[in-house]
């Protein structure tokens, strides 16, 4: 397939959206964003039926406008996956699913599926340690010259587990006593509660952005220049920027054996097995081998659509 503009399907959520923009950005695609969803309660439901019985009205759901042809339409999410199928076939179109389609046939021309899901041996599916992410510092942080960087990048509690408070307000210490020679820089997320703001709070950073102040995302820059990286055992994407882009050694902090979050809890001891991060134990495991996906996403395009 030529390097041509291809259409990505929007859910309104930027952690699927980000993900298919990350595809298109790897593959050094052109690409079109357009919004889609179901046009009424049920119609979910119906479209795991329709899909089995290989049938796609456009009816089902609606989108904003989108151009008339493209080389494939890519989306991540269960509220896009039957539009993604309905619209390539209406513009002759290649199908690519990001994440595994749980619930839909696996019939897309290809689905980049995570390793945590477990997905099956086929040969329309790539199977990745990490989710798609595409690294691109922004000049939001820089280092005073002289100073070696320490970052730590904060989450927040998901549906399936917490972050403690306590557990932080006992890690924290231990990594400012490593690196007392060092500027430590540190960001927080939409999902960092006050609570755990106000432990952060306790400590004095030499460069801090807080969600809650201000809507910035420094963790590009963060990755380029720090030497160590501690990132909150909360979200796959977060851990997946680290372990792919800049040199840093990747700690994980907070991690709590008894979460509910199995997949999440398998993903972090995979790629501690890869040697791409440390679970930290008030030591550093100095665990810096990245994950390049670019390369993998090129072949397998290649092969399927070339």
């Amino acid at each position: 397939m030529e390097p041509r503009r291809i259409l990505i399907l929007s859910d309104g959520r930027p952690g699927h959206l980000n993900q298919s923009i990350a595809f298109a950005r790897h593959l050094g695609y052109a690409y079109d964003i357009c919004p889609v969803r179901f046009r009424w309660r049920g119609a979910k439901a119906l479209s795991y039926l329709l899909d089995w019985c290989r049938c796609y009205p456009v009816a089902l759901f609606e989108t904003g406008e989108y151009a008339s042809s493209a080389a494939a339409v890519v989306s991540a999410g269960s509220e896009t996956y039957f539009a993604n199928k309905a619209l390539a076939r209406k513009l002759g179109a290649k199908s690519v699913a990001i994440m595994l389609p749980k619930g839909y046939v696996y019939n897309f021309d290809l689905i980049v599926a995570q390793q945590h899901d477990n997905p099956p041996h086929r040969k329309n599916i790539l199977c990745l340690p990490v989710n798609l992410s595409y690294v691109e510092p922004q000049g939001l942080a820089k280092p005073t010259p002289g100073k070696r960087v320490v970052s730590l990048i904060i989450g927040g509690d998901s549906r399936k587990s917490r972050l403690e408070a306590d557990a932080l307000r006992d890690q924290l210490p231990q990594v400012f006593n490593l690196f007392p020679e060092y500027d430590v820089w540190l960001t927080t997320s939409r999902r960092t509660s006050p609570e755990l703001e106000s432990v952060l709070r306790e400590f004095d950073y030499a460069f801090s952005v807080y969600y809650s102040e201000r809507q910035l995302n420094p963790i590009p820059d963060f990755l380029e220049h720090s030497e160590y990286v501690f990132i909150t055992a909360d979200s796959t994407s977060m851990i997946s920027e680290a372990v792919s882009f800049g040199v840093a050694a990747v700690e994980i902090l907070a991690i709590d054996p008894r979460t509910k979050d199995k997949k999440l809890y398998r993903f972090i001891k995979s790629l501690e097995n890869e040697g791409c991060l440390h679970l930290f134990d008030g030591s550093c495991g100095e665990k810096r081998k990245k994950i390049s996906v670019a390369h993998s996403l090129k072949l397998v395009v290649d092969r399927i659509y070339g």
